[in-house]
């Protein structure tokens, strides 16, 4: 049969390794799709510089935008990143019909409407695998698979970098600068690690998985987000000691009304009995909620070349048999258009560390702060240290705004040293 053409845009780490699938699994590929799929361009930076793979140099082109609107070419793969020209180039390939397979999750969460709107007008496909957890097929049973059923909550390590971090402080006991460090002469964070440290990089992914399970548009501005830089051995060891491990979780949830989600990445404890608990370097895992298929967990590398250009290369399948057939897949669905409610009304739970002074009356005017914010509280551990203690206290369910009210009156008592720790607790009642 005729070949279908492909556009690749960038030839990076990602790019590189779908090359390198493409030339070593062709005749899988060609069988698969049901026609050869041929390498029509290679769009990159600079022409002269060295590559992790062999590339024709009749293929490489600084013309992106040429070789996307290229009659000839069938599908185009964007693997760059970032907003522009990536955004450009897609809307270009999209308008004139072409499929587009992205793996770009910051331009998805940020203006992923636009996206959607020229696939559907240009009546091309666009699948977006890769953009969220690497290698693990998550996006396609959330769209697909689960497009029967009611999704109650997505909960998920979606950033192997933090989690490499946090894993290596809870089993060495390192403190966070140290753990980054070995991060980064492993290769698991960059040089500038802000982007993951700091939670972005989870809230783009998170706005995806929402928008997926919800049928609404949610946009990464939209997520509620805190890094973990400020996350202590301490806290690390005090988590450990109660049974608890900590992550960086993004988590995804309907209202109990149904009528909005929140949607939110923070470090949280859960317990070390929670399947997220025991996932461990620079893997992710995603634990998804629905009302009839129950509890689901997706768990594989998160990141990488070879993993990711797995998932673009099993979207460029997919695109590919829909176009021999004349069809579409699913196209985005908003349905629901549910409202994405401020972090305020999330309904979540404490564990709080505060320095006290160590004399009587002090727990019951703590524990009268907290009943004032309706605050209930369901544990407390205190241990004196001489003329001070401290009072480790975890909370039942309530807002996580009468919890923050309750954190910054706690400040203002005069009994309160300091709060030394305040973090969320998840996965458990």
């Amino acid at each position: 049969m005729k070949p279908l053409k492909v556009a690749l845009l960038g030839c990076g780490v990602v790019g590189s390794q779908v090359i390198r699938l493409l030339a070593e699994q062709g005749d899988d590929l060609a069988a698969r799709v049901g026609a050869p799929l041929e390498l029509a361009g290679v769009a990159v930076r600079r022409l002269g510089r060295k590559r992790d793979v062999e590339v024709d140099p009749a293929l490489l082109t600084t013309d992106a935008e040429t070789l996307v609107t290229r009659d000839d070419v069938d599908i185009v793969i964007e693997v760059i990143g970032g907003i522009e020209p990536a955004r450009s180039l897609i809307v270009a390939a999209l308008s004139r019909g072409k499929s587009v397979v992205t793996a770009n999750k910051a331009l998805l969460a940020e203006d992923g409407a636009t996206l959607h709107e020229a696939a559907r007008a240009g009546e091309g496909d666009l699948y977006f695998e890769a953009s969220v957890a690497g290698a693990i097929p998550l996006l396609r049973p959330l769209r697909e698979s689960l497009a029967g059923d009611h999704v109650k909550q997505v909960l998920g390590i979606v950033n192997g970098t933090t989690n490499y971090i946090l894993d290596k402080m809870d089993s060495t006991g390192a403190s966070f600068t140290d753990a980054l460090e070995e991060a980064q002469t492993l290769g698991y964070a960059e040089a500038d690690p802000t982007a993951d440290v700091e939670g972005f990089d989870a809230a783009a992914k998170a706005a995806i998985l929402a928008g997926l399970a919800f049928h609404s548009r949610v946009t990464a501005a939209e997520v509620h987000r805190e890094g973990i830089t400020d996350i202590t051995a301490t806290d690390v060891a005090s988590a450990k000691a109660m049974g608890y491990v900590i992550k960086l979780l993004a988590i995804c949830a309907r209202s109990d009304d149904g009528r909005s989600v929140g949607v939110r990445v923070h470090p949280a404890m859960i317990p070390r009995t929670h399947p997220l608990a025991g996932v461990g370097e620079a893997y992710n895992a995603v634990f998804v909620e629905a009302e009839s298929a129950g509890q689901l967990m997706f768990y594989g590398k998160g990141a990488g070349g070879a993993p990711t250009a797995s998932a673009v290369l099993g979207d460029l399948v997919a695109v590919a048999r829909n176009r021999l057939a004349g069809t579409r897949g699913p196209s985005e669905s908003t349905y629901a258009d549910l409202r994405v409610h401020p972090m305020g009304e999330t309904v979540t739970r404490c564990h709080v560390a505060l320095d006290v002074a160590d004399k009587p009356g002090v727990l019951a005017r703590v524990a009268e702060l907290f009943a004032k914010h309706d605050v209930s509280i369901q544990t407390v551990r205190q241990e004196g240290r001489g003329d001070d203690a401290q009072l480790v206290i975890v909370t039942h369910r309530a807002t996580d705004a009468a919890l923050t009210a309750t954190m910054e009156e706690l400040r203002d008592l005069d009994i309160v040293r300091a709060v030394a720790s305040v973090m969320r607790v998840e996965g458990d009642s």
